[in-house]
C-alpha cells in the first residue's frame, strides 16, 4: 500500500513518536510510505525513523500557523501524488484529514483515525461543548475508520463521533517498542532521604501542570522532590508556578527526555494531572517499570488501565487536594511489579503494527470496490445477443 501521514513537526509528542514508529514497521514490512511534514524541525528529529518526508521550506516561519500550513502541504502533495490511505496519527491532525474530504471530494484517499485522546472535554466551557460535539459529528461523517486506543475507548467513540460499531476497532496502543518491554521493572527505590516523583507530559494546557505544582505542594515532606520530564509552551508559566509556591529547590524541570526509563526506575510514583487522555504513553511506560501511577480520571481507559487501584491512585480531574492524596497513595504502594509488566506488554509496535496495517487494507479493498461497482453502473448493463 502507498500510505500517507501528515506530521506537524518533529517537536515531542506521543502522537507523532508512535505515528513515526508505525510507519518504521509498515516500510519495513514492504508497504510505501510519505510523511508530509510542515515543519522539518524541533527537539526529536534527531530521534526520528529513517523514512521518506515529503518537505519543502517554510516562506516564514509556520509555527503559529501549524495546521493551515499543514493543509496546505497535504493538499498539494495528494494533487501530484498517489496514495491508497491516509493514516490519521491522532485527534491533532482530524481537522486536516477532514480538510482533504472537503478540498478534494472523490478523489480523496480513504483515511483511518487513531483517536488519541478521550473524546469527552470537561475542560471546555459549557457554550463550547455542542459545537465541540458537533465537530465529532463531522468526523464521524466524513472519515471513513477510527481505533481506539483501548477496548474501554468503543462505547465513547461510537456514542461521540455517531458511527456504527463496524467503522470502529480497539487496538492497544502502542507506546512501547519491542526492547522497552524486555527490560524487567526494579525494585522500589528507597524513602529514607524522601520520596521521588516523575511527571512525564509535554508543557502544554493539556497536562495541566500547575494542578500538579498545587497538589505536590500541600503533601511535598522535606525531602520529597519531583521531576517534570517535557517540553512545551507553557514553560515559562509553569517556571513562574514554581516560583511562587516556593518549590524552588524540590521540583526540576528536566526538559525533553529521549528515554525515561533510568527517571522511572529512581521515582516512587508517576503522576499524570491532564485534563484529558486517550492512552497516555507515560502511564504504559510506568506499567512497564512496575511503578505506581498517581494520576487524574482523565480518560475512559483509566480505571483498565490501574486494574481498578491495584496499579495506583486515581483522582478526579482539576482537583488538587484529590491529586495530592492519590500522590500519597500510590508512593506508598507497593504494586504487582510482574502482573504491571506482563500487562504492559499489550502496548507494543509488534502486536500493534500488524492490525493497523489489516484496518487499512480493508479500506483500500473497500475503496477499490467502490470504484469497480461505480464504473459498472457507468458503463450500463451488457446488450444482449
Amino acid at each position: 500500500m502507498r500510505i500517507c501521514i501528515p506530521i506537524h513537526s518533529f517537536e515531542p509528542g506521543g502522537v507523532e513518536r508512535v505515528g513515526l514508529r508505525l510507519a518504521e514497521r509498515w516500510q519495513a514490512a514492504g508497504h510505501e510510505v510519505a510523511v508530509v511534514l510542515g515543519r522539518d524541525r524541533g527537539p526529536a528529529r534527531a530521534q526520528a525513523p529513517v523514512l521518506r518526508y515529503v518537505t519543502r521550506p517554510e516562506p516564514f516561519s509556520t509555527a503559529a500557523w501549524e495546521t493551515p500550513w499543514l493543509i496546505w502541504r497535504l493538499w498539494g502533495y495528494l494533487r501530484r501524488h498517489q496514495a491508497d490511505v491516509i493514516f490519521c496519527a491522532g485527534n491533532t491532525y482530524t481537522v486536516v484529514c477532514v480538510a482533504m474530504k472537503l478540498l478534494l471530494g472523490r478523489r480523496c484517499p480513504p483515511v483511518l483515525v487513531k483517536i488519541s485522546n478521550d473524546l469527552v472535554r470537561p475542560d471546555f466551557p459549557a457554550p463550547v461543548r455542542p459545537l465541540y460535539r458537533l465537530w465529532l459529528r463531522v468526523q464521524g461523517k466524513l472519515l471513513e475508520r477510527f481505533v481506539a486506543l483501548a477496548d474501554p475507548m468503543l462505547p465513547q467513540l461510537i456514542e461521540e463521533l455517531g458511527v456504527a460499531a463496524e467503522r470502529t476497532v480497539a487496538i492497544p496502543d502502542p507506546a512501547l517498542r519491542d526492547d522497552e518491554i524486555a527490560a524487567l521493572p526494579t525494585p522500589r527505590p528507597s524513602d529514607a532521604t524522601g520520596r521521588s516523583f516523575l511527571a512525564v507530559a509535554r508543557l502544554n494546557r493539556q497536562k495541566n501542570i500547575p494542578l500538579l505544582l498545587e497538589a505536590f505542594a500541600r503533601i511535598a515532606g522535606p525531602g520529597d522532590r519531583l521531576t517534570i520530564a517535557g517540553e512545551g509552551p507553557e514553560r515559562p508559566r509553569i517556571e513562574r508556578r514554581i516560583a511562587q509556591l516556593g518549590l524552588g529547590a524540590r521540583v526540576a524541570l528536566a526538559g525533553h527526555v529521549a528515554d525515561v526509563r533510568p527517571l522511572l526506575d529512581a521515582a516512587h510514583a508517576l503522576v499524570l494531572s491532564s485534563y484529558y487522555e486517550g492512552v497516555p504513553a507515560a502511564v504504559v511506560e510506568a506499567l512497564a517499570a512496575g511503578r505506581p501511577i498517581a494520576t487524574t480520571d482523565c480518560c475512559a481507559s483509566m480505571r483498565w488501565l490501574l486494574s481498578d487501584g491495584a496499579f495506583g491512585a486515581l483522582a478526579p480531574v482539576d482537583d488538587a487536594a484529590a491529586l495530592g492524596a492519590a500522590m500519597e497513595r500510590a508512593a506508598a504502594m507497593t504494586p504487582p511489579q510482574a502482573e504491571m509488566h506482563s500487562f504492559s506488554s499489550l502496548f507494543t509496535l509488534g502486536k500493534a503494527a500488524p492490525p493497523y496495517l489489516a484496518e487499512m487494507q480493508a479500506l483500500v479493498d473497500d475503496a477499490s470496490l467502490h470504484r469497480t461497482a461505480k464504473a459498472g453502473n457507468r458503463a450500463g448493463p451488457a446488450a444482449s445477443c
